[in-house]
Parts: C-alpha cells; structure tokens; sequence
C-alpha cells in the first residue's frame, strides 16, 4: 500500500517516522511505497496558537491533494499538535486519513493502561488529545503552558537540552504520583529527550506507536479497512 505522509512538523520526528519505516519494511522483505510532502511548523504553530483551524485544515487538504496525485493510498500527519484542525481536515481531504491519536488511545487500552499521562504541546494536553482518547482516561500535567512550551521550542529548534530534559522528566514523574500508570509521550519530537534514557517511569511513545501500524499498512499486514 502506498503511504502517504506530511512531514516538517518537526525534523527529529520526521527522521524518526523514515527511518522506523524503512527498517520494518527491509526487516519483511518489502519495497516501501511512500511519499511525504513537507509542511511549516512554523505555520501550524501560528494557525493553532491563533485559532485559524480552517486556514490550516485548507493548507493541509493542499498537501494531500499532492499526495494523492502521487499516487497513496492515504495519508496520515506526522505529529499530534496539526491535529486540531482534524474533522476539519478530514472533511477536505482527498485520501483516507489515519490519526495519529486514535492508534494510540487503542494501545493504551487494549494493553489494560487505566490511566494514562500526556506530554506535548499545550493545545494537545488540554484537549485530551483533541477529544480523541475515547477508551482511556488522561491526566495532564499541573503546568501544562510551560511544559507545552518546552516541548514546542524543542520540537522546533529539533534538540533537547538539559534543563528542558528535566522538565519532562519532573512532569512525567508527578503525573505518576498523582495515579497515572504510565506516560505517553504524546508529541513525535519527544524522543529527543526520551530516547536513550530511562526517565524512572513507564513511557508509551505515540509514534512508535503510529509508525508501527504505518508499517503493518505499508506492508499489507493491516488493511486500511481495519484502520480507519
């Protein structure tokens, strides 16, 4: 199946995706079938923190229309923040389109998490995942603009110094005390301060997640009948 994907919603990310793709696809035996087109972080960032949900919904039906004339078969957004603008996107799409959140909430849920921490940008903590967590209850952190702005300035400059590092870490911690069984971190940039580390608490990374049924998809283990 040709995947289609939009990319650019932060560069860690974006290699992250690639290379998980890639590597499943070598792994099977198969010859991936992608294309991604790249969108401006910088842009949906301003979209969101304005409130222009349909001048962004309309830049992404943009994009897809690109994919779409390069042949996929859906598509899907590579990061959890753009997806405030989702129904709306949705509705102008010209492909399926798989969310990144609903693979996640089904993780959680199927693998018994009753309740589950989120790290990410601040608009994506609020909205629980954008009304999108419908079989698992979230907690968020109690200083959800500064831990969202941690994450959104290191998603953006796509690297992880210490001080921000710690941050995470210290609100992923308090989550747990207050009754979280893990911590998923709900923002595909995450890794940079993630990957490599153990923060002392069990983490769910939603693009391990979201790239590991890209994959299934990808590869005609899944069918996107099953998905979406």
């Amino acid at each position: 199946m040709h995947v289609g994907l939009i990319t650019g919603l932060g560069p860690a990310a974006t290699i992250g995706y690639y290379r998980r793709l890639t590597q499943v696809a070598a792994e099977r035996g198969r010859r991936l079938d992608l294309t991604m087109v790249e969108a401006d972080i910088r842009e949906v960032l301003a979209n969101s923190l304005s409130g222009r949900i349909e001048a962004q919904a309309e830049v992404f039906a943009g994009l897809l229309h690109r994919l779409k004339s390069a042949g996929a078969d859906f598509a899907s957004i590579t990061a959890i923040g753009p997806h405030f603008c989702w129904s709306e996107t949705v509705a102008l799409s010209p492909l399926p389109l798989l969310s990144a959140i609903a693979p996640l909430d089904h993780f959680c849920a199927d693998r018994g998490f009753r309740r589950v921490g989120l790290l990410g940008t601040a608009g994506a903590m609020r909205s629980r995942l954008f009304g999108q967590m419908r079989r698992t209850k979230v907690l968020v952190p109690d200083d959800v603009e500064t831990v969202g702005t941690a994450y959104q300035d290191m998603a953006v400059e796509g690297r992880c110094d210490d001080a921000t590092r710690q941050r995470l870490f210290d609100a992923g911690r308090a989550m747990m005390v207050r009754g979280a069984d893990a911590i998923a971190l709900a923002g595909t940039d995450l890794m940079l301060a993630f990957d490599g580390r153990d923060p002392g608490f069990p983490v769910i990374d939603a693009l391990d997640v979201h790239a590991s049924l890209l994959a299934d998809l990808a590869t005609d283990r899944r069918s996107l009948s099953e998905v979406v």
